[in-house]
């Protein structure tokens, strides 16, 4: 696809998100407004219907010229494409692009706006396709010993490169293995997106130009669960690329969902339970699948299939333990030094806690009971540093020898 249809599509697609979100507006003003024209509780007179009927009027006017006029933005930002400049991507619209995705990626699925992300490998930012040929051009001396890099939520591939520190980059040419990494939209369901990696695995498997000796994985955040969902398809049918995987290394990676999201979902509840609040509501209710699904965090799609996400229901997973035949490590960041703190543990790195992120669980058929000696705390590090750490790379590569 060319540049010029790239930004043309880009374009297209923000005039859609702001149409959509134009109509969404409205939508919760009117909702507001009917809670106030009707308080809760009370019979409402002939003088509240009528002001109500009035307003509904203006509020349809409303989204009718929005659509009108949206629809003119994006057939008229479509022939501007013909025309626009040659733009050059760059780091920071990939990165606004991962959060945009991370954020309400399964709406944009849904609409089919440009701006989706489509899941794919990627080798120094740019997409790999997944015939012989093309793998053996982009990587000319391929081994057969393959280092899988899967981001987080909100993220991309090329952010695993911090503070001038990739540790992909590093382990491959330490070890002599060939990074390949993933590219996703982090908000679409988990085991949507554990399917999808699992098919690309098998392909990528396949084609690759020299016979797999053996697969590892680095998954940051969200990414190891991605990865656990993909193994446990990859399982089921089974894949061959399964049998290649040796080890699976974990860092920051919420096994048993993320405090920020529980909260999140409490929130909902809270304003759901408030009569005048409740139109706000709506507003907690943007986030996407991929973020829910994290509250808890849900493998399978049995875990979130026949139930609102937005209702707190409690911890519904199917017990997936980890792998047998493949050996398994994690690493758990905590903001603090080294002090035994309830709040600390709980906090971790900022975003996940430390228990879930050594899959720890209160419940003993839901712990995952990682080896003693594969799991480690990385004091003094929040979320993101995770991926820069010169200790944290350190104890990769004890873990890789």
């Amino acid at each position: 696809m060319s540049t010029k249809k790239n930004t043309g599509s880009n374009l297209q697609g923000v005039s859609r998100l702001i149409t959509d979100a134009t109509i969404g507006i409205t939508d919760l003003v009117e909702a507001m407004h009917n809670r106030i024209v009707h308080p809760p509780f009370l019979p409402s007179t002939p003088i509240q219907n009528l002001i109500t009927n009035i307003a509904g009027v203006t509020y349809k006017s409303i989204r009718w010229s929005t659509r009108l006029i949206g629809g003119g933005i994006d057939s008229a930002l479509g022939l501007f494409a013909s025309v626009s400049r040659k733009i050059k991507t760059t780091d920071e619209k990939e990165a606004l692009s991962a959060v945009l995705n991370g954020v309400i990626g399964d709406y944009l699925e849904k609409t089919e706006n440009p701006l989706e992300i489509n899941m794919q490998f990627r080798h120094q930012g740019k997409a790999i396709t997944l015939d012989t040929a093309s793998l053996k051009k982009n990587h000319p001396t391929p081994n057969g010993k393959i280092l899988l890099m899967i981001h987080g939520s909100c993220m991309n591939d090329i952010q695993w490169t911090r503070k001038e520190h990739n540790h992909g980059t590093a382990l491959a040419k330490e070890f002599n293995k060939t990074p390949i990494y993933l590219h996703y939209n982090s908000g679409l369901h988990i085991s949507t997106n554990g399917q999808s990696f699992n098919e690309l695995l098998e392909k990528l498997v396949s084609h690759w130009p020299s016979p797999v000796e053996e697969l590892v994985i680095i998954a940051h955040s969200m990414g190891g669960l991605v990865s656990r969902s993909a193994l446990h398809y990859g399982q089921q049918q089974p894949n061959s690329w399964t049998k290649h995987l040796k080890k699976i290394i974990f860092l920051g990676t919420p096994h048993h969902g993320a405090p920020m999201e529980q909260a999140g979902n409490y929130v909902d509840v809270v304003l759901e339970a408030v009569p005048y609040a409740k139109p706000f509501a709506r507003l907690g209710k943007i986030r996407s699948a991929g973020v829910t699904d994290l509250r808890y965090g849900n493998l399978l799609d049995e875990d979130w299939e026949n139930s609102d996400r937005f209702k707190m229901n409690g911890d519904q997973r199917q017990n997936i333990p980890l792998p047998k035949h493949v050996e398994c490590y994690a690493i758990a960041g905590v903001i603090g030094k080294a002090i035994k703190s309830k709040t600390r543990q709980l906090l971790g790195d900022n975003m996940v806690g430390v228990e879930s992120a050594l899959g720890q669980h209160r419940d003993p058929t839901k712990n995952l009971n990682f080896k003693k000696a594969n799991i480690w705390i990385a004091y003094e590090s929040n979320h993101m540093d995770l991926l820069s750490n010169p200790k944290v790379y350190n104890k990769i590569k004890t873990w890789m020898r």
